[in-house]
């Protein structure tokens, strides 16, 4: 069982994740445990603060290093196998499938949500060993990226999702984006579902799919393309998309 300790000012929203959906499921089923520790219940004056102004000057306030080591120290030493602390911060490595891989392996994470201005130096050169970004752009606190990387862990974890190859054909699992996907009906307002999947050809099925994986990709994203992390076959239909499309993914050769 992967155990998640998650440090935040709001141990509501984090506690949503077991309300439904497939990190509810896996809580259920024992495969993740999650638990909020509030800095708050580490100060040592009766306001309960966990802020201060920063040194310096500068506007808003910063969340203060004694409370938060304190939280953070407490929920490892409840964890007691080998733990990894990750802070959610803009400054962070770019959170991605491939780490989220990484983390799925991992017995016990703490996830630190920040708050306000950020965070006190100290706390993370003390106690945080990997800092995460999902993106670069700003929120208020840490608490949606923590559980934004519950979630993904979650997924990966055995037994999680309802068939065992749903996390092998999610989007990022091989470094592409996710093909296209249709149910019933076969027509819907003029649009019909592409023949070849309805010709229960299945060899023809996969390599329509492996082709549209590629071709979304080059045109939505080609910075996550790696020819050499590629077998022969998706290398071949590559070249011949890059052919018609362009190097970048544009119509124009």
């Amino acid at each position: 069982m992967l155990q998640v300790a998650v440090i935040t000012l709001f141990p509501a929203l984090i506690e949503a994740l077991g309300e439904g959906g497939i990190t509810a499921r896996a809580l259920q089923r024992g495969l993740v445990s999650v638990r909020c520790w509030n800095p708050r219940d580490f100060t040592r004056d009766r306001h309960r603060r966990v802020d201060d102004r920063p040194y310096g000057g500068g506007p808003g306030m910063l969340m203060s290093a004694e409370p938060l080591c304190l939280a953070t120290r407490a929920a490892r030493q409840e964890l007691g196998a080998r733990v990894h602390t990750v802070y959610l911060t803009p400054q962070g490595r770019r959170f991605d499938q491939a780490r989220a891989r990484e983390l799925a392996g991992c017995s016990a994470l703490v996830l630190v949500c920040g708050r306000y201005e950020g965070v006190d130096e100290r706390f993370v050169e003390s106690e945080v060993d990997e800092e995460l970004s999902l993106g670069d752009f700003v929120l208020s606190g840490g608490e949606l990226p923590a559980m934004a990387v519950i979630e993904a862990i979650t997924r990966l974890l055995p037994g999680a999702l309802g068939h065992a190859d749903s996390a092998v054909e999610d989007s990022f699992s091989d470094s592409l984006l996710d093909c296209p996907h249709f149910t019933r009906p076969e027509e819907f307002e003029g649009r019909r579902v592409p023949e070849v999947l309805l010709s229960g050809d299945h060899e023809a099925i996969r390599r329509w799919r492996l082709s549209q994986a590629l071709a979304r990709t080059l045109e939505r994203r080609p910075d996550l393309i790696r020819d050499d992390a590629l077998d022969m076959e998706q290398r071949k239909l590559l070249a011949g998309l890059r052919t018609v499309r362009g190097p970048n993914g544009s119509d124009e050769p």
